[in-house]
């Protein structure tokens, strides 16, 4: 014990430990001056700078999106319109067993059980107090049955919201368009800004051409939210009072159209049950009256959001509704393009008003066998220029054709706009093609290929070998032959007007290069052989023309989808339906003072003097004031 007690150094351990205390203590006292001096900077110098900071943490920009343009036509008729609807939403935190709820929503098919996933992926993303959609609109019968179930689904409900809606979906679908959901590739070409809180564009026709001036512009309101971004109540006035001022989003623009409805629906009504386009325009203008492409769809299905089967069977079926065949159809324009040949055949010498033919029902070059057959196999007998355009004799048009050439004949119909776009205001147009020498040259690579055969310069004389063309460029061409040579850009635009003025900006029509024809009377020598092909006996439309009540012109086409060997003879009954030819007309009315050229399409039908000429004379009736409905 002495032992131990004579060891241990007490003076030692005392000075360690007061050394240790004062360490600690001046230690302490640093640190809490540090965080005094902090507080002070955070509380004193900088409070002006997190107090700003502070306030745009729990008030957050909110965008109000704006309300869409409507489109009318001309008469003021509604065409796209925005209809409240309401859709069927899901709070999660306020549902116990979001699988089991969405397994009974199911049950009573108000949503489809094999979206269920698809959902679940969406509130696994999305902070659970933010509601989250589970079908886009519900039916009146829908929410009718859900309003009796909704005790039993705490945390559902539906909610209203303004979905873009079509009253005439099916007749309107290609020329109006339709709005469908945003896309990656929409917001890459698009302004993200200015769809803010907007989920849908326009994709195609009117909607997506003037989608600018239909959008309007995205305003923005102050919300109040916690430190979660739970989005609270600004009950008390000194809150509201304090944050900034809101900006209302400004409406689009409204879209007046040149179509006419009666004329849509009834050019709608005609093509039903088969395919083809009908494009009316007025030649005075270039405004466009009717443009129809059947088989349509229903564009009201984009604008509420359908399922990728459904999607897919409208790109998948072979009638092809999605495809706008007025603007993107190229078809081989057939004997449309014979008024415009005898002008080019008329100014190049090739003809004259006194030269005849003598038509045996074929035609053969020189120093060849090959007969190129006339549609009547029996011959048209001595023939000259009307009596070619008013009986759509073939061997007349073999015989000019080759005294005009290929080259020539591209010159002249590239004046009617055939073998270009028409640069009409909606997207997707097709150029169609006239061919020329220098055409044929750069389309093949092989030197074989490119040379030109006399052979090919007779079948485009009636509109066949490489020559295309689409609905809209036979209208167009249907007008200027109307007008004489004066040509408008076609357009579907006519006004667009600011929703909260009311004050209207015109489209002014849009005029385009002239036909250019030396001799004034050739046009009427061309225009009397096609108004004798619809009002005269021996006209090819004769049955389409007779007992009008104003004067008309027109010229039927038929177009071969494919070849019938030499030893063949063609018989519509033996061929399968898309086998058969199409079925063309063009024609204007009244004579004298030309107000509307039409250009109808069948395909497959046929006989464009049988089929498509009694379409294009309803329309003309329906929009000059002799329809069905008219006062006689």
């Amino acid at each position: 014990m002495d032992l131990l007690s004579s060891i241990k150094d007490h003076h030692s351990e005392r000075r360690l430990f007061i050394s240790r205390v004062v360490l600690t203590s001046v230690s302490g006292i640093l640190l809490l001056g540090i965080v005094i001096a902090r507080l002070v900077q955070l509380q004193v110098f900088d409070h002006e700078t997190f107090a700003e900071q502070s306030q745009g943490n729990r008030v957050r920009i909110q965008p109000v999106p704006p309300i869409r343009g409507l489109i009318f036509d001309r008469k003021g008729r509604v065409l796209a319109e925005n209809l409240p609807a309401y859709q069927l939403e899901l709070i999660p935190e306020q549902v116990d067993d979001i699988d089991d709820t969405l397994l009974r929503l199911a049950a009573l098919k108000l949503i489809d059980a094999s979206e269920i996933d698809h959902i679940n992926e969406l509130i696994d993303s999305s902070p659970r107090f933010k509601p989250v959609t589970l079908k886009l609109r519900l039916t009146d019968e829908e929410i009718a049955n859900f309003a009796i179930q909704r005790p039993r689904f705490p945390g559902v409900d539906f909610q209203p919201r303004l979905v873009r809606h079509y009253p005439h979906g099916f007749a309107v679908a290609h020329a109006v368009g339709y709005v469908g959901a945003l896309s990656k590739n929409d917001l890459t070409r698009l302004t993200p800004s200015n769809y803010a809180g907007t989920a849908h564009t326009g994709k195609t026709g009117v909607e997506s051409s003037f989608e600018s001036e239909l959008l309007g512009n995205v305003g923005y309101q102050h919300v109040v939210s916690n430190a979660l971004g739970r989005q609270i109540p600004t009950n008390s006035r000194d809150l509201s009072d304090a944050l900034p001022d809101n900006q209302s989003p400004a409406p689009g623009a409204n879209i007046h159209l040149s179509l006419d409805l009666d004329l849509q629906l009834l050019a709608s009504r005609a093509l039903e049950g088969r395919r083809g386009a009908i494009v009316a325009l007025d030649p005075r203008s270039g405004e466009i009256l009717a443009m129809v492409s059947a088989p349509s769809f229903d564009p009201n299905l984009f604008a509420v959001g359908m399922s990728s089967s459904q999607f897919e069977g409208l790109q998948d079926n072979l009638e092809r509704p999605l495809f706008n065949r007025a603007v993107r159809g190229a078809y081989p324009p057939g004997s449309t393009i014979k008024p415009m040949l005898a002008l080019a055949a008329l100014e190049t010498g090739a003809t004259n008003l006194a030269r005849k033919s003598v038509c045996r029902g074929f035609f053969t070059l020189p120093n060849t066998t090959h007969r190129y057959r006339d549609w009547k196999p029996e011959g048209h007998g001595e023939v000259n220029l009307h009596d070619a355009i008013q009986q759509s004799c073939d061997v007349y048009f073999y015989e000019i054709s080759v005294d005009i050439g290929i080259d020539r004949m591209h010159y002249y119909l590239d004046q009617f706009g055939l073998g270009s776009k028409t640069s009409v205001d909606i997207g997707g147009e097709h150029s169609g093609l006239v061919p020329s020498r220098e055409w044929k040259r750069e389309a093949f690579r092989d030197p074989a290929d490119q040379r030109w055969f006399h052979g090919e310069t007779v079948i485009a004389s009636i509109g066949q070998g490489y020559m295309l063309a689409t609905p809209l460029q036979l209208a167009s061409a249907a007008g200027a032959v109307a007008t004489r040579g004066k040509r408008f850009e076609p357009h579907l635009v006519a006004a667009v007007e600011d929703a909260l003025t009311g004050e209207r900006t015109l489209i002014s029509p849009r005029r385009v290069d002239d036909v250019r024809i030396d001799n004034q009377d050739h046009w009427d020598a061309v225009i009397g052989g096609m108004h004798d092909v619809m009002q005269s006996v021996r006209g090819t439309a004769w049955a389409a023309g007779s007992n009008a009540k104003y004067q008309m012109a027109g010229k039927s086409g038929t177009a071969q989808v494919f070849s019938v060997a030499q030893e063949e003879e063609y018989d519509e009954e033996l061929i399968e339906e898309r086998l058969r030819d199409h079925a063309l007309f063009i024609s204007f009315a009244p004579l004298d003072d030309p107000q509307i050229a039409v250009a109808v399409v069948v395909e497959n039908g046929s006989s464009g003097s049988r089929v498509a000429a009694p379409i294009a004379r309803a329309i003309m009736d329906e929009y000059l004031g002799y329809g069905g409905n008219a006062d006689k």
